[in-house]
């Protein structure tokens, strides 16, 4: 079927100018837009692919438990051995600063690279029964002359002040001067009224010194620095 209206042309499907007017020829697409019911078949808009990751494994999560587990548990067995130890106070030779059944750290380290010094609380093994760990002051350094006079000590000719020692818990016990052999020390307890100290069991030797004291952690009352 096909008509002529002067200046276009319908035949078939396309409209055609007529080569005596002005209008434009709009082809297939025009006449489908034109027909009831015809669509425009428009193609799909397609998402690029993904590529996600493949889940991990359920058992990765247990493993870095046990692995942070491991090493947590490596870390403190090296401090433990090596570095800073806990203890616990025995007795009330070192009043008043260190009560009886205090929990402390003690340094374990800390002479592999710096010298033991007068005023020190060490921790070393009764010279009697290594068995048996004890906890004083350093007084005297090897090489060094001590003596006490009614409860007064005198390290190389000089009067020591003692701070860390209250009135109440002097004596007046005496000591005769000594020097202080190669490699050990003299040391005494803070309470010295009733401290067992190298006044009655001699100078310690160095082997036999295994720790500094550092610092209280229990009681909380006690909690603090050990001077």
């Amino acid at each position: 079927m096909s008509w002529d209206d002067g200046k276009n042309r319908w035949m078939g499907s396309e409209w055609r100018a007529n080569p005596l007017g002005c209008g434009v020829s709009w082809g297939k697409l025009r006449s489908m837009e034109e027909t009831p019911g015809a669509q425009l078949e428009i193609p799909p808009v397609t998402e690029p692919e993904r590529h996600d990751a493949p889940p991990a494994p359920r058992s990765s999560g247990w493993l870095l438990w046990v692995r942070d587990l491991l090493i947590s548990a490596t870390a403190s067995v090296f401090i433990i051995t090596f570095v800073y130890q806990p203890v616990r106070v025995e007795g009330t030779s070192m009043l008043p600063r260190l009560v009886n059944q205090d929990r402390l750290f003690i340094n374990k380290f800390v002479y592999h690279f710096s010298a033991v010094e007068r005023g020190d609380v060490v921790v070393f093994r009764y010279p009697r029964n290594p068995q048996i760990s004890y906890i004083k002051r350093v007084i005297a350094l090897p090489g060094d002359q001590v003596a006490i006079e009614h409860g007064q000590v005198i390290v190389n000719g000089k009067p020591v002040e003692e701070p860390y020692v209250p009135e109440e818990f002097r004596d007046t016990r005496s000591f005769e001067a000594q020097v202080v052999p190669e490699g050990q020390y003299f040391v005494l307890g803070d309470h010295r009224s009733i401290a067992s100290d190298s006044r009655d069991f001699g100078t310690v030797k160095r082997e036999l010194i295994y720790g500094k004291a550092q610092f209280i952690y229990w009681p909380s009352q006690d909690v603090g620095v050990v001077h």
